[in-house]
């Protein structure tokens, strides 16, 4: 059966239209890659979009986007979703409607609450930061809880949530880096033994961008957040 599903895949023309340093993008990678999808990856330079973008997310305009046999489909979540209907062979969800839910809970989670709670960290000042701090410490407790007698999120092997919790594993210690604040540390064990854990994995170690080329990117947007006074 699996072997159907890679031959099957082999025959289909699947595009990735992302940006080299966002989340949502290498994300959409891992999943693709963990399946054995081969797939042709288009960078986006978000500032001069190009007209396939345009044509394929007319209604956000924005990155990832998988094609299909020419069929776009937009938005992170439900890109990952979709390859993971589409495609049988190592899949990201569990077949119990309870875990299954429960992996999707997990992935709203992070972007809506601790992904953005520590973005305000990176992007925001004085009060406001003090403020997102409090948010991602009292989100990350959230995240260590649920880690409690697992290897990955759903169990022993990596799906949608951990997938979506990811650029934790590549970003997390850059965010660090040009801040000067720890955010991940020994308060969080279990956290810390997962990033290890899912950064190790063969495909997630090979497909994301070198951290040096981040720090560069992510140092270049943070002073314009917070210009010298």
């Amino acid at each position: 059966m699996v072997e159907v599903e890679i031959a099957k895949s082999m025959a289909e023309e699947v595009k990735l239209f992302k940006t080299w340093s966002t989340p949502f993008g290498l994300r959409v990678v891992w999943a693709l890659k963990l399946k054995g999808i081969p797939y042709e990856a288009i960078d986006e330079d978000l500032s001069n979009k190009s007209a396939l973008l345009l044509q394929y997310n007319p209604v956000y305009k924005k990155v990832p986007v998988l094609v299909h046999n020419g069929k776009p489909i937009s938005e992170s979540l439900v890109i990952l979703e979709y390859i993971d209907e589409t495609w049988k062979q190592n899949p990201l969800l569990p077949q119990d409607p309870l875990e299954k839910a429960r992996e999707r809970f997990w992935a709203k989670f992070n972007d809506e609450k601790l992904l953005q709670s520590i973005w305000g960290v990176f992007a925001k000042e004085g009060k406001e930061r003090e403020e997102a701090m409090a948010a991602s410490m009292e989100n990350l407790k959230f995240v260590e809880e649920e880690l409690k007698g697992k290897k990955f999120f759903g169990g022993e092997k990596i799906g949608l949530a951990d997938i979506t919790f990811g650029w934790l594993a590549n970003l997390i210690c850059v965010f660090e880096e040009v801040t000067g604040l720890k955010m991940i540390d020994e308060r969080f064990p279990l956290l810390l033994a997962w990033i290890q854990e899912f950064s190790q994995h063969p495909i997630i170690k090979d497909a994301g961008p070198p951290h040096d080329k981040l720090v560069i990117k992510y140092q270049a947007l943070y002073e314009k957040f917070h210009p010298a006074k």
